[in-house]
C-alpha cells in the first residue's frame, strides 16, 4: 500500500509544506491562509472521499515536521466510519516525526462509528528532547438522530510517543468492542453509563508549557465541583496526570453526556494557541 506523505520544512524563514502526497481513499487540503499572516504555522486538513471511511478502507501516511517548524493536522468534520461489511475492519495509521524546536498539533474532530462499524487507528510520534506535541483523540457514541448509541462492533485507538531513538514516553490504547458473551459486563452502551463522548488530550514540550499548568488547574476545579453524593452522575468528568521524565507531559481524559460540552472544553482550554497557530483550535 502506497503511503501518503507530508513534509514541513523552513523555507525563507517560514514553515512551509514542501511535500504533499496522498492517494484514494483520502487526500489533504492545505489552505493558503488560516488566521493571521504574522504567525508561522502550516494548517493541513485530511478528508476522505465520500465523506467517511468505508468498510475495509486502509489509510496510512507519514508526517515530518522539521526543526523550527509548526504544523497543524486537522479535519473538516467528524470522521465517520460506515458499517462493516463481511466483518471487515477499516484502519488508519499515522507515523509522525517532530524535529528540534518544532511543534505538531493534531486536533481532529471526533470519530463517529456507525452501527456495526469496525475501526482501528494507530498513531506513532517520534520526538527529540525539545519537540512539542499537542494531540487530541476522541470518539462519540454514534448517530443520535438514528437512535444509535455505542452500536459499533469494534473500535481501537493506539497512541505511542517515543523520544528518539528508542525511549518510550507514552503508550495508550483504547479498545471498545461488542462481547460475544456479554455476561455481567453488558453492552458498550451499558458500560458507558449515558456518556456520549470521550476524549484524550496530550500536551508535551516547551511550546505548550504555558497551557499545561492552566489546564491542570482547570481540571482540578472541575473535579472539585462534582456532587458529593455518589449516586449523582456528573454530566462532565475529567482527570489529569503527568507523564515522562520530570513530568514533562500532561494527559487529560474527559467524558461527557454531550459532544458539545467537549467541544466547549477544547475551545476554552486551547484558546491561547491562537497566538502561535494563527487561529484557535475548534473555533
Amino acid at each position: 500500500m502506497e503511503r501518503g506523505k507530508l513534509i514541513v520544512e523552513r523555507v525563507e524563514g517560514k514553515s512551509t509544506l514542501t511535500r504533499c502526497f496522498s492517494k484514494y481513499p483520502f487526500k489533504f487540503i492545505v489552505p493558503k491562509k488560516v488566521g493571521s499572516s504574522q504567525t508561522d504555522a502550516v494548517w493541513i486538513y485530511t478528508i476522505t472521499y465520500g465523506g467517511g471511511i468505508v468498510s475495509g478502507d486502509s489509510i496510512a501516511f507519514d508526517v515530518t515536521v522539521a526543526d523550527g517548524c509548526n504544523a497543524v493536522l486537522t479535519t473538516q468534520s467528524s470522521t465517520k466510519v460506515y458499517k462493516s461489511i463481511e466483518s471487515k475492519c477499516s484502519e488508519q495509521v499515522l507515523e509522525a516525526s517532530i524535529g528540534q524546536d518544532a511543534l505538531l498539533v493534531v486536533i481532529p474532530d471526533p470519530v463517529t462509528c456507525f452501527s456495526t462499524a469496525r475501526y482501528s487507528q494507530t498513531q506513532n510520534f517520534k520526538l527529540v528532547t525539545d519537540s512539542s506535541l499537542l494531540l487530541v483523540d476522541w470518539i462519540t457514541s454514534g448517530r443520535h438522530e438514528r437512535g444509535e448509541k455505542w452500536a459499533f462492533s469494534h473500535y481501537k485507538s493506539t497512541n505511542r510517543i517515543l523520544l528518539q531513538p528508542t525511549q518510550p514516553l507514552f503508550l495508550d490504547t483504547l479498545l471498545m468492542q461488542i462481547l460475544l458473551e456479554q455476561g455481567s459486563h453488558g453492552s458498550i452502551a451499558d458500560r458507558m453509563n449515558d456518556y456520549q463522548a470521550i476524549a484524550m488530550i496530550v500536551l508535551l514540550g516547551p511550546k505548550l508549557k504555558h497551557i499545561q499548568n492552566q489546564i491542570e488547574e482547570d481540571v482540578r476545579k472541575i473535579m472539585s465541583q462534582r456532587p458529593s453524593i455518589s449516586s449523582s452522575k456528573p454530566n462532565f468528568i475529567a482527570s489529569c496526570s503527568r507523564f515522562g521524565p520530570k513530568g514533562m507531559g500532561v494527559v487529560i481524559r474527559v467524558a461527557s453526556t454531550t459532544t458539545e460540552a467537549i467541544y466547549n472544553f477544547l475551545q476554552h482550554q486551547l484558546a491561547t494557541m491562537e497566538e502561535l497557530l494563527g487561529a484557535p483550535p475548534y473555533r
